[in-house]
């Protein structure tokens, strides 16, 4: 970081980030949008200069954020940094969006796993099941004030729910990771684009496709799971019942991407677009069986050539 104008760039880069890392923290309302915006500084830097002046720039934001914000900030900022400084690089070295997307789940996921690890191992909070005991502990007490007995059936489905959850942690940080990459890309690449960045650009939803190795992969765990039947509570029970949870998700985004290539063929308007979308989520079933069908017997190229 001999150049003064990398120092300089770098500099004002930290400043941006402080600021907007204490208005997420400290700040409510403008600070959830300030959150989504705190990558920003670290991708347009990242993006520009090298990888180790990017590290620099990262430790030094580790840096101020325990400075002003105490060891609260931290987490936070090395989350948002180091995903920060992926996507950067990723745009640098003109990585095509989706697997940049993918790197940038994936840096994510390590941290919350990281995160969830040390939260639980030097302040011994277990940030899910406390959750879950509060929620569980509110439903009781709601009932007590009713003057009502909790009703068998819905302490037992109530039970059943909390154990699946906890079984599905690993699914659960994964989909948070994703929605969050999501969000970083959708709100920070049309201000990159704005500042005259280039930026890798999604392809239409309608176009999206998943390799036909997935749906190998989703009838393998299927027929696993029923030959092994694993016992509740094992590791094969909880590895299981999670790749199916991520497989059956991706068959569904599979079914919904062909009921949009459908609409587009057929000229549909958005207002139709939009309804579909909200109609598919009870129906999620039948658009995951659509998903396998579209993956399967490539519906999208029959129907291109009979339009």
């Amino acid at each position: 970081m001999k150049n003064p104008r990398v120092l300089t760039e770098g500099a004002l880069m930290l400043a941006i980030f402080t600021v907007l890392l204490l208005l997420a923290l400290y700040v409510p309302l403008i600070g959830t949008l300030a959150f989504f915006v705190l990558p920003l500084p670290l991708i347009l830097f990242s993006s520009k200069y090298s990888l180790l002046n990017s590290i620099y720039v990262l430790i030094g934001s580790l840096g101020l954020s325990f400075l002003f914000g105490g060891l609260v900030a931290l987490p936070v900022a090395f989350m948002v940094a180091t995903t920060g400084v992926v996507i950067g690089w990723c745009v640098k070295a003109k990585v095509d969006k989706m697997r940049l997307f993918m790197a940038s789940s994936l840096t994510l996921v390590i941290n919350i796993v990281i995160g969830f690890v040390f939260s639980i191992l030097l302040f011994n909070v277990n940030i899910i099941e406390d959750s879950l005991a509060e929620s569980k502990a509110a439903y009781y007490s709601l009932l007590e004030k009713l003057g009502q007995e909790p009703d068998k059936r819905l302490v037992e489905s109530l039970e059943n729910s909390i154990d699946l959850i906890q079984t599905l942690m690993p699914t659960l940080f994964v989909g948070i990771a994703v929605v969050m990459a999501l969000l970083f890309m959708l709100i920070n690449f049309p201000i990159m684009k704005r500042l005259g960045r280039d930026v890798p650009v999604f392809k239409p939803f309608r176009e999206w496709k998943l390799p036909k190795s997935i749906l190998w992969y989703y009838l393998l765990t299927l027929v696993l799971s029923m030959i092994l039947q694993p016992e509740k509570g094992t590791y094969a029970y909880t590895a299981l019942l999670n790749v199916l949870y991520v497989l059956q998700t991706l068959m569904a985004v599979q079914g919904l991407s062909f009921l949009y290539f459908f609409a587009h063929i057929k000229g549909w308007s958005k207002g139709i677009l939009v309804l579909i979308t909200i109609i598919s989520i009870p129906l999620l079933y039948l658009v995951r069986i659509l998903g396998i069908i579209d993956l399967g017997f490539d519906l999208r190229q029959r129907l291109q050539r009979k339009s």
